[in-house]
């Protein structure tokens, strides 16, 4: 086995000996400046290079670390355009809200407007029965605010339907258009008096029948169909459409018009209810 001849040299003597060879360099290099000038050549060829080298990785160190900043910097106001933007949105969408129900408080006093001998007040649909049109549904209001079974509805410009139940803070309203429902109407100026019956398979088609048309009765397409003033459970001047075709009936004894509702049963929101009723005659 071979000795171990290296010998290890003491950090302590090292640092020591490097200082006094700077310290002898900066003499001679002060007192003798061209004996130091082959050094300032080597330094120059050498070292200034390397140097530039640190300095340029330096300087791309540095750039990148301000791009980073400015990512991060961008990132952080993406994030708040973000917030801004999202904050907009919902403030647009309460604002659609508001005006949405604007005008439908709107459409309301107008068709206050349409029948000022009548009381009414505003109500609200929460519930239907059906998917298809609003031939039942519920609003918001009930016997607290003097709603009460028989009282007519009304929506867009005229007649939807009649309350049938009515509890304490909501109310069940049957329409015009649903099977069980039957209107005594007046055709045209005449007054020419008519059955409207409810039908959701003709309504399917967009239009509702109004027989026991008088064959005498002159009927026209275009003319207005009201609630008659003979009827026994809705009030009378209530528009409930326009006649879109007549035609005699096979027995030539009636004949039978199609009418176009005036309602809009595939979507109704607000109503007005008239606290009104017709007055009951027991026979």
């Amino acid at each position: 086995m071979k000795p171990n001849t290296k010998k290890d040299v003491n950090p302590k003597y090292l640092l020591v000996a490097l200082s006094i060879i700077c310290v002898a360099l900066i003499i001679v290099s002060a007192f003798f400046p061209d004996k130091m000038l082959p050094v300032r050549k080597v330094v120059g060829k050498y070292i200034t290079p390397l140097q530039q080298g640190v300095n340029d990785i330096g300087k791309e160190v540095h750039s990148k670390l301000e791009v980073f900043a400015d990512n991060k910097k961008l990132q952080d106001e993406n994030r708040k355009l973000r917030s801004e933007v999202t904050n907009y949105q919902n403030e647009l969408g309460r604002k659609e809200a508001e005006l949405a129900e604007l005008q439908e408080l709107r459409k309301l006093y107008d068709l206050d407007e349409l029948y000022p001998d009548y009381k009414k007040t505003a109500a609200r649909v929460f519930s239907v029965n059906t998917s298809g049109f609003f031939n039942e549904f519920y609003i918001d209001k009930g016997l607290n605010d003097q709603v009460y079974e028989g009282c007519n509805v009304l929506s867009d410009d005229g007649l939807l339907g009649i309350v049938c139940e009515s509890y304490d803070d909501y109310a069940k309203v049957r329409a015009i258009i649903d099977d069980r429902a039957n209107v005594t109407g007046e055709i045209g100026v005449a007054g020419v008096l008519c059955n409207v019956e409810g039908s959701l398979k003709t309504m399917e088609e967009g239009y509702l029948k109004a027989t026991d048309i008088d064959k005498n009765a002159i009927v026209s397409v275009g003319d207005k169909v009201i609630s008659s003033n003979v009827s026994d459970r809705y009030m009378y001047g209530l528009t409930i459409g326009y006649v879109t075709s007549v035609s005699y009936d096979s027995n030539n004894l009636t004949q039978t018009a199609e009418i176009s509702p005036t309602v809009n049963f595939y979507d109704v929101k607000d109503v007005l209810v008239i606290l009104d009723r017709k007055q009951e005659v027991n026979y």
